[in-house]
């Protein structure tokens, strides 16, 4: 039997690199470097893209039963779903580095193997997650919603409970192929369950009046259906060479690889909730609703917006640990500035447009003068918000290919937490800047966590960062 080592290359349509001394010039080996970028980038973006679209397509159809179903939709949505949705991803994502890095180093059969123990790791979080879905209602009366919110959000979360098991499932799935470069396998699939979701939705909603029951029930089938989709193209012959059938390794090792999902769950779950608890802290504002309603309209052009730094965060993860993988220390270091200059231009062209419709932006979500107005206080906060979120999930990607995941992760307490909201709170109350000055307080944690991410990777000896991931490969094959 063949060891991954001796297998023909994963894929013969990926772009061929020369070697670096036969590349001349810095902008010939960008190009070459963005044709195996953008593979990866521009199916992440679309699926992400899709993905945020079903939950949206949701709430506008519990939007058109009541005010008090589309609040608890969001509530159940937000709070409960969506401090797990960012657990799961980010424990799923010790699969960038892990599969990165086996791809990279063409040690293909421990792709299925690392996805199946990713399989038993996020089952078991999901298992010790249920008590959060059965007891919502208390937790969210503890976070101070009303009664009749929390009563129903509460019903709506144990509803919920199969999508839990979907992203136990769906996630590693997903990272699987990703680090095989098959995105657009994710994306095909992604765009035919948001038009699964269309129907199932519109018939169990409009036709069937199924009400808010039907769309939690909804979203879990149109999940399940591309989990199951991805699943049968992943063993049924669309992955030959990673894909081996189950295997007994899937169980060896399983807390050294707990201990590194750990950290990439913790990391990434960080990042999620930092701008869910700005909308909770504007929200205890004297005054809030005009306050809420226009950081609600700047969080949504923040969230669709998110989706492209969000794609370079997986493209960067996957190039960075295939390069080290293959022992390229100075091909992922070229990766990491190619990654962060385009994502950075990206960014910079969104800003300058938000800058440049400062004042009409809002009116695509609403026609009252006074949010109107209110949004256009907080545009100038905005744009900095998207051009910072142009380079920091690109560096926390940098982080995820590298298997700096834990140290990323302090770094997030101590420039979110400790100072970010601390500040954001200062600024808010003690100088009575409401929501101006909660927002820009946590910019401020946001800017100092980026600029610590940037020095950790300009100061990396990325020569050392490639013997630690041929180390960390041997050690999860052996262990």
């Amino acid at each position: 039997m063949k060891t991954g080592d001796e297998r023909a290359p994963l894929l013969d349509h990926v772009v061929r690199v020369p070697e670096e001394k036969e590349i001349v010039g810095w902008v010939e080996r960008s190009w070459i470097e963005s044709k195996k970028l953008w593979p990866i980038v521009g199916p992440a973006i679309f699926s992400r893209v899709v993905v945020y679209s079903m939950n949206l397509i949701s709430q506008a159809f519990a939007g058109h039963l009541g005010d008090l179903e589309l609040a608890s939709m969001s509530i159940a949505n937000a709070v409960i779903v969506g401090f797990n949705f960012g657990l799961m991803l980010g424990m799923a994502s010790a699969l960038e580095t892990l599969c990165g890095q086996a791809y990279g180093a063409k040690k293909y059969h421990m792709l299925g193997v690392y996805m199946q123990r990713s399989w038993i790791v996020l089952f078991l979080c999901a298992v010790l997650l249920l008590p959060m879905y059965l007891f919502a209602t208390p937790l969210l009366l503890f976070l101070g919603q009303p009664p009749d919110v929390a009563e129903q959000a509460g019903t709506m979360s144990i509803w919920f409970i199969p999508l839990q098991f979907c992203f136990a499932f769906y996630f590693p799935i997903v990272r699987f192929l990703q680090c095989q470069l098959k995105n657009y396998v994710t994306a095909v699939i992604s765009f035919v369950s948001l038009l699964i979701h269309l129907f199932v939705t519109w018939l169990c909603v409009v036709r069937l009046q199924f009400g808010l029951f039907g769309t939690a029930m909804t979203l879990n089938f149109s999940w399940w259906a591309a989990a199951v989709m991805l699943f049968i193209y992943a063993v049924a012959g669309g992955c030959p060479d990673t894909w081996k059938g189950f295997s007994m390794e899937a169980f060896v090792g399983l807390w050294d690889f707990l201990k590194l999902s750990s950290s990439s769950g913790l990391m990434l779950c960080l990042e999620v909730w930092y701008y869910r608890i700005l909308i909770l802290l504007t929200g205890n504002l004297s005054d809030a609703k005009i306050a809420v309603d226009a950081l609600s309209i700047c969080m949504s052009i923040n969230g669709w917006e998110l989706m492209i730094p969000l794609g370079f965060f997986a493209g960067t993860g996957v190039r960075v640990a295939n390069e080290l993988g293959a022992g390229n220390g100075k091909g992922a270091k070229f990766s990491t500035v190619v990654s962060v200059v385009t994502s950075s231009a990206i960014g910079l062209i969104f800003c300058a447009l938000i800058m440049w419709l400062h004042d009409i932006f809002a009116l695509v979500f609403t026609s009252s003068p006074a949010v109107i107005q209110a949004a256009d206080k907080l545009s100038l906060l905005l744009a900095f918000t998207l051009l910072l979120n142009s380079v920091q999930p690109v560096l926390s990607g940098v982080a995820v290919g590298s298997g700096w995941q834990g140290t990323v992760a302090l770094v997030n307490v101590g420039t979110y937490y400790l100072i970010g909201i601390p500040f954001g709170v200062l600024m808010g109350w003690a100088f009575d800047l409401g929501v101006l000055g909660i927002w820009g307080g946590m910019i401020v944690g946001t800017a100092i966590q980026t600029l610590i991410l940037a020095f950790l990777t300009i100061r990396c000896d990325w020569e050392k960062e490639a013997l630690r991931a041929s180390s960390r490969m041997e050690d999860m094959v052996c262990s």
